[in-house]
């Protein structure tokens, strides 16, 4: 989903935890280009300083909201009268296209190729899923280093890191080491 990828764009050292390995990613200009392009989302490279500063506060303002819905809040009505601000900088055109297996759908047609363009398309991600979603659903990865949001789709809503061989892995050998430390068995069965 584009808005958790974007939310996601503030990397943390998951492994080990060292702030200063920290990247903010809206800042690397490859990684966005990339980010673009995966995405056919039209923008001008790079992004001016004052882009880059909106870019960075509507990411500060999708995370402070996921924060609080993680914590079983309703939407905030404040963040969603914000969320139009930002949707009414990207206006489209409904259409009717065709996929690559020949089937007509609707397409929504950016119609500029700029920033306000960009996070429309991120904002309105974002809005869809609160509103027509389970945000119950939503979810911060429980490795403390780590903190990528994910919105959890298993069947029994029990996902508590983004990657379970990445993030789960590493915590259960934290858990482990603590329990040995601790003078505990360190059996590892169970988990």
């Amino acid at each position: 989903m584009l808005w958790d990828d974007f939310i996601n764009s503030y990397w943390r050292d998951w492994r080990t935890g060292d702030r200063s390995k920290d990247r903010d990613k809206l800042e690397e200009p490859d990684w966005l280009a990339d980010w673009l392009k995966q995405r056919s989302l039209p923008a001008a490279l790079p992004p001016e300083p004052a882009e880059l500063e909106q870019l960075q506060q509507l990411r500060g303002l999708l995370w402070a909201e996921v924060q609080k819905l993680v914590q079983g809040h309703a939407p905030d009505k404040t963040v969603l009268e914000q969320l139009n601000v930002y949707m009414s900088q990207g206006p489209v055109i409904r259409q009717i296209v065709w996929n690559g297996e020949g089937k007509a759908e609707l397409s929504l047609l950016p119609q500029r190729s700029d920033w306000g363009q960009v996070m429309a398309e991120i904002t309105s991600s974002f809005a869809a899923a609160v509103l027509e979603k389970e945000t119950s659903r939503f979810r911060i990865c429980e490795n403390p280093d780590c903190l990528w949001v994910y919105y959890d789709d298993t069947r029994n809503r029990s996902k508590r890191y983004c990657d379970d061989k990445l993030c789960g892995n590493l915590m259960k050998v934290r858990r482990f080491r603590a329990r040995k430390k601790a003078g505990g068995k360190g059996s590892t069965t169970g988990e």
